[in-house]
C-alpha cells in the first residue's frame, strides 16, 4: 500500500503512518498565483493500493478541492484502488433538505469524490449514520468511542466509575451515548432544548436525575460550543459534580474557544481528526486524543481485505 497525505492535517498522516510503519509518499502540493491547485506525485502509484488522508475541514472548499485533485492525479497515474481517508468529512451538516431551495450538501459532496474517481471512503462518525447511503462505493464510517472508553477508563477509577452519568446534548444523539453508556453500565440523559434559530440553542430541561453525577456529554462536533456550553451550566444547575464532553471533532469556530475557558465545563476532548491552531492547543480545559492507531488498523484490514466491523465487536 502507499499512504499519501494533503495538507489538512499532516500531523495525523504521519501519527497513521508510523502506526502502520509505511512512509508516507512524496507529493508535491502548490498552488498558482490565482490559488488553483497544482499535485504532482513524485513516486510510482501504478498498480498500487492508494490510501489518500485529506479531512475536509475548514478551509473546508479548500481541502475538498484538493482532495478531488489529488483522486484525479491517482486515476491518471494509474493506481489499482484509491482509497479517501476523510477522517472529518465536511458538509455532512447539510444532510436533508431543511426548508425550499436549499441544497442537500452533504450528498453533492459524495458525488464529487465518487466521480473524482475515489474507490473507497474511510471516515469517522459521520454526522448523520444515512450519508453512507449517499455513496455509490464501499464506505467505512468509523466511530470514536473506542478511543473515548480507553480515555474514560484511564481518567476515572473503577469507583468513580459508579458515579458516571452520559448525557446526549439532544435527541438526536441518544443512540451515541447510550452505546456507550452500556460499556460502562452507566445511566444516560437527554438535554431537552429548543432551538429559536440557526446557531443559537437554548437549553429547557434535562430528562433524567444527574444530581451528584460526574457527567459526560457526548457530540460529534463542536462548532461554536454554544450549545455545549448551555448544557453543562444546565447540569451543573441541576445538581452535577462535574460536566465533562467527549467531542469527535473539533470544528472549533471562534468564539468556541473563550466560552469553553467561561464556560462550567471541566474539560472538553476533542480527537484530531481535525488539525487544531495554536490558540486551541494552548487552551487548558480542551484536550487532543489521537485516532491515528484506529485509523490505521482500519486502513491496514481493508488492504488485507479483513473485516473492519470486528474493530467495534
Amino acid at each position: 500500500m502507499k499512504l499519501i497525505s494533503g495538507t489538512s492535517n499532516v500531523e495525523l498522516a504521519r501519527g497513521i503512518a508510523d502506526v502502520l510503519d509505511v512512509p508516507l509518499t512524496s507529493v508535491d502540493i502548490e498552488r498558482f498565483r490565482d490559488q488553483e491547485i497544482f499535485i504532482k506525485i513524485n513516486e510510482n502509484v501504478r498498480g498500487e493500493d492508494i490510501f489518500l488522508i485529506q479531512p475536509t475541514s475548514a478551509p473546508a472548499n479548500d481541502h475538498l478541492m484538493e482532495l478531488l485533485v489529488m483522486i484525479d492525479a491517482l486515476v491518471r497515474a494509474s493506481a489499482k484502488r484509491i482509497t479517501a481517508v476523510v477522517p472529518y468529512y465536511g458538509y455532512a451538516r447539510q444532510d436533508r433538505k431543511t426548508g425550499g431551495r436549499t441544497p442537500i450538501s452533504a450528498k453533492l459532496v459524495a458525488n464529487l469524490i465518487s466521480k473524482a474517481g475515489a474507490d473507497r471512503v474511510l471516515t469517522i462518525d459521520l454526522h448523520a449514520g444515512q450519508i453512507q447511503g449517499f455513496f455509490d462505493i464501499p464506505t467505512d464510517n468509523l466511530f470514536g468511542q473506542p478511543v473515548f472508553e480507553t480515555d474514560i477508563r484511564d481518567l476515572f477509577s473503577s469507583a468513580d466509575r459508579d458515579q458516571l452519568m452520559f448525557v446526549s446534548p439532544d435527541t438526536g444523539g441518544v443512540v451515541r451515548t447510550r452505546s456507550l453508556a452500556k460499556r460502562f453500565g452507566a445511566d444516560i440523559a437527554i438535554v431537552d432544548k429548543r432551538r429559536p434559530k440557526a446557531g443559537e440553542a437554548e437549553v429547557m430541561n434535562i430528562i433524567g436525575d444527574v444530581a451528584g453525577r460526574s457527567c459526560i456529554l457526548l457530540d460529534d462536533i463542536i462548532d461554536s460550543g454554544g450549545t455545549l456550553c448551555n448544557a453543562a451550566k444546565a447540569l451543573k444547575d441541576q445538581g452535577a459534580n462535574s460536566v465533562s464532553a467527549y467531542i469527535t471533532h473539533g470544528v472549533l469556530s471562534d468564539p468556541a474557544v473563550e466560552r469553553i475557558s467561561n464556560s462550567e465545563l471541566k474539560e472538553v476532548v476533542i480527537t484530531d481528526t481535525i488539525a487544531q491552531p495554536e490558540k486551541v492547543k494552548k487552551c487548558e480545559r480542551i484536550r487532543e486524543v489521537s485516532v491515528a492507531k484506529l485509523l490505521g488498523e482500519a486502513i491496514r484490514r481493508i488492504a488485507n481485505d479483513e473485516s473492519v466491523s470486528k474493530l467495534f465487536g
